[in-house]
């Protein structure tokens, strides 16, 4: 008699670590309602006052948003997910739920520059100081971190740059020093990555990216312990970053397939890395899973493969960079990343319009940034190469 084995593995966990709050639907129904009625005064007291109530009103949840975090929270190895209506909005609402005035807040230096604005911008508007460290230095980190320091924020890998970030080195630190390690995995997803494994206390994600994998739905996820997620909750109820139900049930939809998108998204990320490695024209490639990437192995250790973004830097300047973009015929020029469709972009152009200060590593006027979606590896590499004639 074969035993049977539980869903933690992640092609089956995206797929069953829902499967009671379905409550026997094979595919989730969209429960468009945004309030639920209660039989007597009783349950109506009941609805209102539990905590993460998905069947009261939208803004507390909804079986739907029930159903996507219930999945999140199982890839991520995480007590409880919330979701919300993007990534900004999660990460926004995680700060507002255990920040207060006279805290202070670490960032790594290589960010994505929304969550660099929040903290440099928004946040010190109401008292909050932040102060930014290098993702590979310890010591910096070390000597930056005070005793009013709540929070500690990194990404890895970053976007732009594909830098890596010790995670459990970085959450010894940050847990000696009594504050809370917070990761964006929105690059590397759970499927590469889990970082509550290595000492993280919160991951964030923006589930527009890779979670939900077809551009076609804005949506964020916070996950960690029950403790943090109520404080978050309570401060999402108030905030109202509302993720509607027929886009959680979009994501969750795009969810099912995560795994198999992740597989062909990590070996188009490699192919296309090492094909532009070795290109005459190209000056540098960032992608962690390139032996001559400085953290590579790194990477190798925290990672169980390296995503489908890729930068890269070809030789000629902005001009030339905008050519190159402007030549390939399967690869749109778009903001954003995580799709099937691979996108392109200047990151330098796109981000021109925010002050130096909140872009907090300089990025190359030339570099591409590449979002490698699911088709052909060969079709990809055969597109890049006639760009790069021009």
């Amino acid at each position: 008699m074969t035993e049977e084995l539980p869903p933690d593995l992640p092609a089956t966990s995206l797929l069953h670590s829902d499967s009671q709050s379905r409550r026997g639907a094979v595919v989730a129904p969209i429960v468009q309602a945004t309030t639920f009625s209660a039989a007597t005064s009783e349950e109506f007291l009941d609805m209102a006052t539990k905590s993460f109530s998905d069947e009261f009103y939208v803004r507390y949840g909804n079986p739907n948003h029930t159903q996507v975090a219930e999945v999140v929270a199982a890839l991520e190895g995480a007590e409880r997910a919330i979701v919300m209506a993007s990534g900004m909005g999660a990460v926004s609402t995680l700060a507002l739920s255990l920040l207060e005035v006279g805290d202070h807040i670490v960032l790594q230096r290589s960010l994505y520059p929304g969550t660099s604005t929040l903290a440099t911008d928004v946040l010190a508007r109401f008292g909050v100081t932040a102060d930014v460290v290098g993702q590979d230095s310890l010591d910096e980190l070390r000597s930056t971190i005070r005793p009013s320091t709540r929070l500690v924020f990194v990404e890895s890998p970053s976007n732009p740059h594909l830098g890596i970030t010790d995670l459990r080195a970085w959450a010894e630190v940050v847990h000696d020093a009594g504050a809370l390690l917070v990761v964006d995995n929105t690059v590397a997803t759970p499927i590469n990555q889990r970082p509550l494994e290595r000492g993280a206390d919160m991951v964030w994600h923006s589930a527009t990216k890779y979670l939900s994998g077809h551009s076609d739905v804005s949506a964020g996820v916070v996950a960690g312990s029950n403790d943090l997620m109520q404080q978050i909750w309570r401060t999402h109820l108030t905030l109202g970053s509302v993720l509607g139900p027929f886009d959680a049930w979009l994501l969750l939809r795009g969810l099912r397939t995560l795994d198999v998108r992740m597989t062909r998204h990590n070996e188009n990320g490699l192919a296309v890395a090492r094909f532009l490695s070795d290109h005459p024209d190209v000056e540098r490639v960032y992608y962690p899973g390139l032996v001559s990437h400085p953290q590579h192995e790194l990477a190798a250790r925290q990672m169980s493969g390296f995503s489908g973004l890729v930068s890269f830097v070809p030789r000629g300047g902005p001009a030339r960079a905008d050519r190159v973009l402007d030549a390939l015929r399967l690869v749109p020029r778009a903001a954003s990343l995580g799709s099937v469709h691979s996108l392109a972009n200047r990151p330098a152009a796109m981000w021109s319009n925010r002050p130096p200060d909140q872009v907090r590593e300089p990025v190359d006027d030339a570099l591409i940034r590449l979002s490698l979606g699911i088709e052909a590896k060969e079709d990809l590499i055969a597109d890049l190469a006639q760009a790069l004639q021009v």
